[in-house]
């Protein structure tokens, strides 16, 4: 069992610390990680694979839930600036990046560039996993809950960081301590996305007995804002910097934070 977090004393609204102290690490069970479907694949080839079967799909621009044939479920919004992808069975939140391609069709891409989406002029709607490289088509199943997360207080903030660096605690077997450093009023929101896709990519690093060492190195994970969104590993503390400007996009992902850690 975990012992009461302690954190340090109110802190002004442009300064936010947090140093969680655990005394003992346990062992629990994680759901499984979703961003297994989002890792790299060999996107020329198959951007250009012809035959896909494709099924017509209606209103992108509301957020709706989708099924593939081989079953894979997700909720699409794409009501804002930028495409938001939410698997069924996990809690991060993709933001994707539309570009181009041939035949007036649009590419969705993560932010490693790979693309996990296609629409095609005709309205049909292909998602790309390692499972399915080839991609499977995928039919609106009904309306979806938007993806748009809801405004954090800093004291809603400070509770949630401590949750997340129990459980990074737990997923490596030591001590992981957050910090939020020159964090502006009304960034509480990306801050804590920051937070929970960095745990994420913690915990699925553990599970994979070649990456478990490298998640291992992790004793600090220190958010900050920045320019641009950005991820960096050094002396024992992720790095990963927020931008607010940039939206829903001013975090890295999971997959990102994974590939910084892994030295890729």
């Amino acid at each position: 069992m975990f012992a009461e977090p302690r954190i340090s004393a109110a802190l002004p609204p442009t300064m936010l610390a947090l140093a969680c102290v655990v005394a003992s690490v346990g062992v629990l069970g994680f759901p499984g990680p979703a961003d297994a479907r989002m890792q790299p694949r060999g996107n020329a080839q198959f951007e250009q694979s012809q035959g896909l079967r494709e099924r017509p799909v209606h209103a992108l621009a509301a957020p709706g839930r989708y099924v593939t044939e081989g079953g894979e479920a997700f909720i699409l919004d794409h009501s804002g600036s930028r495409p938001l992808l939410r698997f069924d069975d996990a809690a991060e939140v993709w933001v994707l990046r539309a570009t181009p391609a041939p035949r007036g069709d649009i590419l969705y891409r993560n932010d490693q560039g790979d693309v996990v989406l296609r629409s095609t002029s005709s309205g049909g709607l292909t998602l790309y996993t390692p499972r399915a490289p080839m991609g499977e088509p995928a039919s609106q199943a009904g309306p979806g809950a938007s993806l748009r997360r809801p405004p954090l207080s800093p004291i809603q903030l400070v509770n949630f960081m401590v949750r997340q660096s129990e459980v990074a605690s737990r997923a490596v077997g030591h001590l992981v301590i957050f910090e939020a450093e020159e964090i502006s009023p009304g960034s509480e929101t990306l801050v804590a996305e920051a937070a929970a896709v960095a745990v994420e990519a913690l915990t699925r690093m553990s599970r994979a007995s070649n990456l478990r060492d490298q998640a291992r190195q992790v004793r600090r994970i220190v958010i900050t804002e920045g320019a641009r969104n950005n991820a960096e590993f050094s002396g024992g503390a992720l790095i990963i910097t927020v931008s607010p400007r940039e939206g829903p996009a001013g975090r890295p992902s999971s997959a990102r934070v994974v590939r910084t850690l892994a030295g890729r």
